[in-house]
């Protein structure tokens, strides 16, 4: 049986989320919080094998207390939240403290339809995740940079693309590589996060990315010369391929890889066939085996090839394929990533 807290003040949801596990026999309610001071409290106390978290909370935000439990009690934590923009961004950072999936909350029309299913089916799948401990210090982020440098093109001699892949756990690894690059950073990041919930959450996301890195964070348009995306980070669209041919960016609605659209593999070949040894590829936390494949397509054309590390990654599944194959060069935190593309590109500017 796998053990679900779940963490909701309202009663019509908790009877919702209630009645939706108990039509899974795998699955078993052993505690209901109100309030995030509870949920902490039960989670010690219950040892559940997952918790379903609400971010509206009294007396103590679902946010705090994800960073509770992930500080003191590392537990699967499956997000279960409504699209408004203010539980969006609660939302991101729950997951950047170490939540591992979000689903949204009905919404009391047609895309209700299976929606007990797709629960199940959640709580099921993060139940399998082995989370590492969040210590409350790492969590505690510097504001925002509210403006973005002018940025001058990208010179000869440096990168000329760097390409990465996250998944589950990849928010938070995002977050801290791109906060630890130097502010006049100006070589473009392409990147694929695999974002498991409905458009809204997915769109919210380079918002959110922006909000707590300081730099310009968008999604990709499709056929964007990449020397105009000099100083930026683009992302896939929901649900579209993102990849690169001729000098330009591409959004495609091709065949998933490894069931995730967009993948990190199709990126990564896409970089290897265009730039070859003047591309960086780093391939971050994520269950599965997207872009291993990719990263090593990378590093045989001559590419700087990076992967995350066990002790830093949410779930050692991609890096871990990854480095299986000898495809990257190097086993990093994302801090230590940003370390080694800031010493690529010496005249990029102080540190952060």
């Amino acid at each position: 049986m796998i053990r679900v807290l779940v963490v909701e003040d309202s009663a019509t949801m908790r009877h919702h989320l209630r009645s939706a596990l108990a039509g899974d026999p795998e699955l078993q309610v052993v505690g209901e919080a109100l309030d995030g001071g509870q949920a902490v409290e039960m989670c010690g106390r219950l040892r559940p094998d997952v918790v379903t978290m609400d971010m509206m909370l009294p007396t103590m935000t679902g946010l705090v207390a994800t960073e509770h439990i992930m500080a003191d009690f590392p537990t699967p934590i499956l997000v279960v939240s409504s699209a408004d923009r203010r539980e969006l961004y609660s939302t991101y950072n729950a997951l950047a403290a170490g939540a591992v999936d979000v689903l949204e909350k009905p919404r009391g029309d047609a895309s209700d339809a299976g929606w007990e299913r797709r629960l199940c089916q959640a709580v099921r799948l993060v139940s399998r995740i082995r989370v590492i401990t969040h210590p409350r210090a790492r969590l505690a982020r510097p504001a925002p940079v509210s403006a973005t440098p002018a940025l001058e093109p990208v010179r000869a001699g440096e990168p000329q693309v760097v390409a990465l892949g996250a998944s589950t756990g990849g928010p938070g690894a995002l977050t801290d590589l791109l906060r630890a690059l130097p502010a006049g950073f100006r070589t473009p990041v392409l990147c694929v996060q695999h974002i498991a919930a409905s458009e809204p959450f997915a769109v919210a996301f380079s918002d959110w990315l922006a909000d707590q890195t300081g730099r310009a964070v968008s999604y990709a348009v499709d056929r964007t010369p990449l020397p105009m995306l000099s100083g930026r980070v683009v992302l896939a669209p929901p649900d579209r391929h993102l990849l690169v041919r001729d000098g330009a960016v591409r959004v495609t609605d091709g065949a998933p890889r490894h069931s995730c659209r967009p993948s990190v593999d199709v990126l990564f070949e896409s970089v290897a066939a265009e730039f070859g040894a003047t591309a960086v590829g780093c391939l971050l936390t994520g269950m599965g085996r997207d872009g291993a494949e990719g990263l090593l397509r990378m590093r045989g054309r001559g590419a700087v090839t990076f992967a995350q590390d066990e002790a830093s990654s949410v779930v050692f599944g991609m890096p871990r394929e990854a480095a299986l194959l000898g495809a990257a060069s190097a086993m990093l935190s994302p801090v230590k990533m940003a370390e080694r593309l800031a010493a690529m590109v010496p005249a990029s500017g102080a540190r952060r």
